[in-house]
């Protein structure tokens, strides 16, 4: 990462930063939320204390490993959407999910993550994917492939019958819920992990082959993004087939990853064409 478009980024003190807050701020409250440590943003878009802390305690964190950069927070975003305009920018920026799987964190289920993207010019250049139980680190920088726990992972390999995951519901553009719900059937599905993160890794795993999500926005699926690309698959908004701009989401209607661009037509297709 040393050209204009790459700030030099030290990738190890990224991925230790987000270890020590989630063992300081996310895991001692796993399993162990008080009354009040948990309410609604919007219907079914809970936030935790844990989610808060946690931001708070990686924004400063963040602009010292990067100086000049900016973050761009779920729960700063919640606060002031304004926050969302610096994604198009020239400043470096961080994007940050905290607890991604928020619903999970609360109910005392393992599915969560903690995810950090690295934006610069609307493009998506180093993302960091981290389960807070398991330790389980993801590292995709762009250009440099990915790695889960320091182990390279191979490009994507076509397969004969692709599945994957269907993640819709009230969120996004209406009507789109209901066409996906009609032709879900056209498609080879698995249970959705209820975390975007979790899901994105079980593609670079190899457990599955596609996801659909209704929610589109940025701090969910940019770090998957760049782990899609770097082996070799495609994502974009549903509306469109062009290069995956995090700024976009605001404007769209869902996201989908695939492990190809022709997979990503087919499920596209199947999913939203004309018939």
């Amino acid at each position: 990462m040393t050209t204009s478009m790459h700030p030099r980024v030290n990738k190890e003190a990224v991925a230790d930063l987000i270890r020590e807050v989630a063992a300081a701020e996310i895991l001692p409250r796993f399993r162990n939320l008080k009354e009040g440590d948990t309410r609604q943003k919007s219907p079914g878009d809970f936030v935790t204390i844990a989610d808060e802390s946690a931001e708070l305690a990686l924004t400063p964190g963040l602009l010292a490993i990067l100086p000049g950069s900016v973050v761009v927070g779920e729960e700063a975003t919640a606060k002031n959407p304004d926050v969302m305009k610096a994604l198009a920018g020239t400043a470096p920026v961080w994007v940050v999910d905290p607890i991604d799987g928020t619903g999970n964190f609360a109910s005392g289920n393992e599915g969560f993550v903690s995810m950090l993207a690295l934006i610069q010019g609307d493009d998506v250049l180093a993302s960091w994917i981290f389960h807070p139980v398991t330790g389980q680190m993801t590292i995709a920088l762009k250009g440099e492939g990915v790695t889960i726990d320091g182990r390279e992972i191979a490009p994507f390999k076509p397969v004969a019958e692709p599945k994957g995951v269907l993640a819709y519901g009230s969120r996004g553009v209406p009507g789109i819920a209901e066409l996906v719900d009609q032709r879900r059937a056209r498609l080879n599905q698995v249970k959705s992990s209820r975390a975007a993160g979790i899901d994105y890794v079980r593609m670079a795993q190899g457990e599955i082959d596609f996801t659909y999500f209704s929610g589109i926005m940025p701090w969910d699926h940019a770090p998957g993004a760049m782990v899609i690309r770097e082996l070799g698959g495609h994502i974009g908004y549903i509306r469109g087939d062009e290069s995956y701009r995090p700024s976009q989401a605001l404007q769209a209607a869902g996201i989908l990853a695939a492990i190809s661009h022709d997979t990503w037509r087919d499920v596209h297709s199947k999913l939203f064409g004309e018939k």
